[in-house]
């Protein structure tokens, strides 16, 4: 009797486990189709010349000896330019989207879902509209808002045409890059802070929590560690992928290779020059580069078992 109870059990665990297959059988096949394959023929032709059009040919890792010794623009303007725009918009668009995540989570529930949309919508707006939009803002001519607002008030005499000055086409890749940074990211911070519970800062208040600084290093930040992480990979991700918009804006190349990130110096590569296997490569390595810091992420923010 004993045994035939086991095995039911086993069957019946059986029959739960093809369920849960079943469940993630849509996912799985969307995830190898998109995801996984396209990344394996990325590494794959990455090893290859490949023009687009005849069969590619194996290279070994001279596309990646190439990247490290002999794309100067690479490392002279690229990888810079990537490290400080990540920087400044990925951590700091991540540090930004707390402390703004935190105040609204201060406010009453109907301003605070206004604000919460108004922050949140440049970051829904597709790449066309936004280009419009700063073109307008920037337009190198008296009629550009920004310098006819600067000449109304004296700051300059004569219009700067800011999208071709190498001197301010970071700083202007930098402000758009902040500006649509509250995305999902953002709104996972707000439903974290609104769902840790309020006898912890009861507690918190108890135990000599004085203020509400405190209260953020000791309960809120402890308390929301998974949507932390959440919002800092995607943080990490959208500032690494960040790309299109200012093609549009400055070109590609961008005038003295001043606002070129990894993403543009991919496209210039894989779809202006057709060098297919060496922009699989420069994708590899922005792949690479965004794994790292996901991993660094992980370390801040992931779950750590207690034993």
């Amino acid at each position: 009797m004993a045994k035939l109870k086991l095995k039911k059990n086993k069957i019946a665990k059986r029959d739960n486990n093809k369920n849960g297959y079943w469940f993630i059988l849509p996912y799985a096949i969307v995830f190898t189709i998109f995801i996984l394959i396209p990344v394996l023929l990325a590494v794959a032709l990455s090893f290859t010349n490949f023009n687009a059009v005849e069969f590619p040919s194996w290279v070994g890792f001279l596309n990646y000896i190439t990247v490290l010794t002999n794309d100067e623009v690479f490392m002279q303007f690229v990888l810079p330019n990537t490290v400080v725009y990540a920087l400044i918009v990925g951590v700091g668009g991540y540090v930004l989207s707390f402390v703004l995540a935190w105040a609204l989570c201060n406010l009453t529930s109907t301003v605070r879902t206004i604000f919460a949309l108004i922050i949140y919508s440049p970051s829904m707006t597709v790449g066309v509209a936004m280009t419009v939009v700063w073109k307008v803002i920037f337009s190198g001519d008296q009629t550009g808002l920004l310098n006819s607002w600067l000449m109304s008030i004296g700051v300059i005499t004569e219009p700067i045409i800011w999208l071709i000055n190498a001197d301010y086409l970071l700083p202007i890749v930098i402000i758009i890059g902040l500006w649509s940074s509250m995305g999902i990211g953002f709104l996972s911070l707000i439903a974290g802070i609104l769902n840790i519970d309020e006898s912890l800062y009861e507690a918190g208040a108890i135990d000599g929590v004085k203020n509400r600084f405190q209260e953020m290093i000791y309960i809120t930040i402890p308390s929301m560690k998974p949507q932390m992480l959440f919002a800092a990979v995607m943080s990490i991700v959208n500032a690494f992928q960040a790309g299109t918009i200012f093609t549009a804006l400055t070109g590609n190349p961008s005038p003295g290779y001043a606002s070129q990130l990894i993403v543009n110096h991919i496209e210039d590569y894989g779809f202006l020059r057709y060098e297919m296997g060496y922009a699989a490569a420069l994708s590899v390595v922005l792949l690479l580069i965004v794994q790292i810091f996901s991993k660094i992420a992980n370390r801040l923010f992931g779950e750590k078992d207690e034993y």
